[in-house]
């Protein structure tokens, strides 16, 4: 493990700008494009986010169930890994384990070779959702500040 893929930490990747609590999305399509404009805010392509997310569901759902799910993907010329965490205002279908809709998203990118990476992050998401009351605070938090503060907590 390199010094870089050490210090990444889920919580350290989100930004303000990459939190979004009042999305309007009803399907996986509305939800991706979404995040590729989120994405492009910051002068990554949309359509590159929006196809690797879909070719990674393609392969099997990312929702882990309890409302829940960390679509991620492979981007092509990034030079490092990017997150956004995005809650809709009513939750969608996203083929859960647990047949449950889906309304908490955190949403990974990451640079073609950062395999180690990649999973250590989904692996630090996967343990922090896992968390019932964290959940709640999530549903819970009035706003995209609210849901930073309760991230930038979890990080201390």
């Amino acid at each position: 493990m390199n010094a870089n893929t050490a210090s990444v930490s889920i919580l350290s990747l989100l930004t303000p700008a990459h939190i979004e609590t009042d999305v309007v999305a009803h399907h996986r399509a509305e939800l991706f494009a979404e995040i590729g404009a989120l994405f492009a805010r910051d002068g990554i392509a949309a359509k590159p986010v929006i196809d690797a997310l879909e070719a990674r569901e393609k392969l099997g759902s990312t929702a882990l169930g309890l409302g829940v799910a960390i679509p991620h993907g492979r981007i092509k010329n990034l030079t490092q890994a990017r997150a956004a965490f995005l809650r809709t205002q009513a939750p969608i279908d996203f083929d859960a384990p647990d047949k449950k809709p889906v309304d908490l998203f955190f949403v990974l990118l990451v640079p073609e070779q950062a395999t180690e990476q990649h999973l250590q992050l989904l692996s630090e998401l996967a343990q922090l959702v896992g968390d019932r009351a964290f959940r709640d605070e999530l549903h819970a938090a009035a706003d995209d500040a609210a849901v930073f503060a309760l991230l930038q907590s979890k990080q201390q």
